[in-house]
């Protein structure tokens, strides 16, 4: 309780307020009551004046006279005052706080006195001043003497102010003790219903920290009958009906996680603002940020790029739904399908946007178009051909000695060529959907370099091609299917034979490299521009087609020899430099 701040709060406030109504109260009371005592002096000073005045009134005099300061002295001592008597022009005639006649003649002259100006003028004053003659604070009463309606002198009455503080005093004493003694029976009646209106608040306020920690458990008790009690009744109630709301918003919220988290789609909540109200992690994948940092902020903010945010746009505008595919080249070049939807009348989601990543299906749709036109290309070639010497035999060429031989033997070679295409169409398709079987297992490489260097010796003797091993070539052997990795080096080794001009060289050497074996087929030939490294795995991409087709080559080798090494398990790359060679890397995993 006593770190309540209400508890402090109401006790400091009435503490404060006892405390200013106790100062008030002594202040008004003391300066009345020193009124009082002030006015009872005066009337005795008054009332000692009128009996002096009635008693010497007729013996006043221009001088000073033993009779007179005598009397003053005897009355003076009766009624306990000081007994002044002044003639009308100021001469003080006696006076009973002297002790003779010859002191009251050297006194000064008194008729600038303030109380006797304004008696000998109105018939009474009174002062309260220092008395130059005693020394000290005096209140003073003077009244004019007449007699037979002259005014024969002045009586003035007086009394130290020092016994008037000191009755003024004395009953401040009492007040202020009064005072006291009530200010703290009114302290701790307040230290008491402070307490009492702090604790159980202060109960409910820990009780309402432990329900926003989540502690739905939590219940408060109040002992006392009044409306504390039954706000903790109603916040007991609250606690439970919270209770059951968030035990069914916690089961539906994980039912909505796991069905958001499972799906490959990318899902993303927006306000009215376009902040992010939530994310799944397939958005996070998508558009590369972390769903939970980006809560609260703008989607601009988390996500630039601004064809999504005109997607939301329009979808705003159209008060509708919005479709559209979004490039997003600062994430890998991915094409994303972005439906936008407007939930109209939902304050906290205003937008939600469903992501799906069509980069691969675009891509394979790109291919497939490219594909059916090289396929249509290359099959239209060699038919084209072979129609047309076809055509020029059946109009009468079939009869020319000296032609007749050469169109067939074209039409034989371009028919062998679109065999050769079409086995590698079909090869390379049972590749790609896995129906060709492979039988998996050791294969020694060395075995295999030196029986494809012998197959392509002669082409390469042909060509004026040096063809030979690398040096200290290892014994490893790889985990391949045999047959697959031959058609993998018959492809480069033939590659490398048609684009390596005469005194070039191929070379074939093998290495080994953490767990893995590396293959090397490197020529001496033309080069491949740098631009064009990425697409030369690709089916039918040429990089010299007109050349290409001269050396009779179907553009799917190399497509080929990708394939199958990541079919092994392993992996194919290129490096070239223009005019300066080739070198492909294929490495597979070592026994």
């Amino acid at each position: 309780m006593w770190s309540s701040r209400l508890f402090w709060k109401l006790f400091v406030s009435y503490a404060v307020l006892n405390l200013a109504a106790t100062v008030t109260f002594v202040v008004i009371v003391s300066g009345w009551q020193q009124d009082q005592v002030v006015s009872q002096i005066k009337q005795r000073l008054t009332n000692a004046a009128t009996i002096v005045v009635s008693d010497v009134s007729e013996l006043l005099a221009d001088r000073p006279t033993k009779a007179l300061q005598t009397y003053a002295q005897k009355r003076g001592d009766e009624v306990d005052v000081r007994i002044t008597l002044v003639a009308l022009d100021g001469t003080v005639l006696a006076d009973s706080s002297k002790g003779s006649l010859t002191e009251v003649e050297q006194m000064e002259n008194h008729q600038h006195r303030p109380e006797l100006v304004q008696a000998k003028s109105q018939g009474s004053g009174t002062s309260q001043r220092k008395s130059p003659t005693v020394g000290e604070q005096m209140l003073y009463v003077a009244l004019r003497a007449d007699v037979r309606g002259d005014s024969a002198g002045l009586v003035r009455t007086a009394l130290p102010m020092t016994e008037v503080l000191a009755q003024v005093a004395a009953i401040e004493r009492v007040i202020w003790l009064v005072a006291i003694l009530v200010s703290v029976a009114v302290v701790v009646l307040t230290y008491v219903v402070s307490a009492s209106v702090a604790r159980p608040v202060g109960r409910l306020t820990q009780a309402a920290e432990a329900i926003a920690a989540g502690n739905y458990e939590h219940r408060v008790y109040i002992k006392q009958q009044d409306e504390v009690r039954t706000l903790a009744k109603s916040f007991n109630r609250m606690s439970d009906r919270l209770e059951a709301r968030e035990a069914q918003l916690r089961s539906s919220r994980q039912r909505l996680a796991i069905v958001l988290e499972g799906m490959a789609e990318g899902v993303i909540a927006l306000d009215e603002r376009e902040r992010i109200v939530l994310a799944n992690a397939a958005a996070g994948r998508l558009l590369d940020f972390v769903p939970i940092e980006a809560e609260g902020r703008p989607l601009l903010e988390v996500v630039r790029n601004h064809a999504l945010h005109e997607v939301v746009a329009e979808a705003n505008a159209s008060q509708g739904a919005r479709r559209a595919e979004v490039e997003l080249g600062n994430v890998g070049s991915r094409t994303l399908s972005v439906y936008a939807t407007l939930l109209a009348g939902e304050p906290s989601t205003r937008f939600i946007l469903v992501l799906q990543d069509v980069t691969e299906l675009r891509r394979l749709e790109s291919l497939r178009h490219e594909f059916v036109a090289n396929v249509s290309h290359e099959l239209k070639t060699p038919l084209s051909a072979i129609k047309a010497y076809a055509e020029t035999l059946m109009a009468g060429a079939i009869y020319d000695e000296q032609n007749n031989k050469k169109f067939l033997l074209s039409i034989e070679e371009q028919a062998d060529r679109l065999h050769e295409l079409i086995l590698d169409m079909l090869s390379l398709a049972r590749i790609e959907s896995q129906q060709q079987a492979f039988d998996i297992g050791p294969v020694r490489l060395v075995d295999v370099v030196a029986s494809c260097l012998d197959e392509h010796q002669a082409a390469a003797t042909a060509r004026q091609v040096e063809l030979v091993a690398g040096d200290r070539m290892p014994d490893v052997q790889v985990q391949a299917d045999e047959e697959g990795v031959r058609q993998i080096l018959d492809n480069l080794i033939d590659n490398a034979l048609k684009y390596t001009p005469a005194d070039g060289k191929v070379t074939v050497t093998l290495r080994e490299q953490e767990g893995t074996v590396v293959m090397e087929v490197r020529d001496t030939g033309i080069g491949i521009p740098e631009e064009q490294l990425p697409r030369v795995f690709e089916r039918f991409y040429r990089v010299d087609k007109a050349r290409s087709r001269e050396l009779g080559g179907t553009g799917l080798g190399l497509s080929i020899v990708k394939h199958l090494t990541q079919s092994f398990g392993g992996s194919v790359e290129v490096e070239s430099q223009l005019g300066a060679g080739t070198v492909f890397v294929v490495k597979l995993p070592r026994v």
